[in-house]
């Protein structure tokens, strides 16, 4: 059957609705792409030109004298349930053993979280009492490479993706030595909540300890601290309790301190 003849009449796209489909390698019969889409979107990529793993594995496909297996995993959803199907099928098969280039544009509300994560996302208490001299850094844009590494298991309660979030939070930043040093404590904080808290032993220039992702993260006029998971009391009193209210509207710095 040729490429044309798959594709969907005006009144079967009509009856599909949203759909969540699976390109799989006949050679193997392993799927090596996930996407969402309605009308013909499952049938765009044969068309694809870009350069790309999934463009460069249908090729092979081809070269082989076969044809990428095309099929439909759910179908007559709204947009906002493809979202989710997608995303519990990328975390199911494993972000990593598939060709698709981001994780899903659901995956971060809908996919797999530990039950930790659903709490933190939905029950977070605000922050509201301060012990301790504090650190409190964002690490939303250095977390996103982590996830993209890690896929599905980034929001597991697994070693991987504790210690993800630790050299995540650890360095490099940009901070005033007097006040990173009178820290106690230091906060990991993104999505508005408080993920995680370290008792930092010391703080270091950028680059001067290894990561176990292998990222440099030498830079000039930059600090890294090595710690550990804090003691279970300062865990309870700030970790998956909202701090959105300490951040001014607009303010775009990863650091901020706070004092007893």
């Amino acid at each position: 059957m040729s490429d044309s003849d798959q594709r969907f009449t005006s009144p079967e796209s009509s009856s599909l609705g949203y759909y969540v489909y699976v390109y799989i390698d006949p050679r193997n019969d392993k799927p090596f792409y996930i996407g969402k889409g309605k009308g013909n979107r499952a049938f765009a990529h044969l068309d694809d030109a870009s350069e790309n793993e999934k463009v460069a594995r249908i090729a092979e496909i081809r070269a082989a004298g076969l044809q990428p297996r095309i099929e439909l995993l759910a179908t007559g959803l709204d947009e906002k349930t493809a979202f989710k199907v997608e995303a519990a099928s990328i975390d199911l098969i494993g972000f990593e053993n598939l060709t698709n280039r981001v994780i899903g544009h659901g995956a971060r509300k809908y996919g797999r979280r530990s039950v930790d994560a659903v709490h933190a996302s939905l029950a977070a208490d605000p922050l509201s009492e301060i012990h301790h001299n504090l650190v409190i850094i964002r690490v939303g844009a250095s977390i996103d490479e982590a996830r993209e590494r890690l896929g599905a298991r980034f929001e597991t309660d697994s070693p991987e993706a504790r210690m993800a979030l630790y050299e995540a939070t650890r360095g490099a930043w940009r901070v005033s030595k007097a006040k990173a040093d009178a820290a106690e404590l230091a906060l990991a904080y993104y999505d508005g909540v408080i993920r995680e808290v370290y008792r930092i032993a010391t703080w270091l220039p950028a680059g001067s300890t290894m990561y176990t992702d292998g990222i440099d993260r030498t830079e000039p006029d930059r600090m890294e601290f090595v710690g550990s998971i804090a003691e279970e009391p300062a865990r309870r009193l700030y970790r998956l309790k909202d701090a959105s209210h300490l951040f001014a509207k607009g303010d775009v710095n990863p650091v901020r301190y706070f004092w007893v």
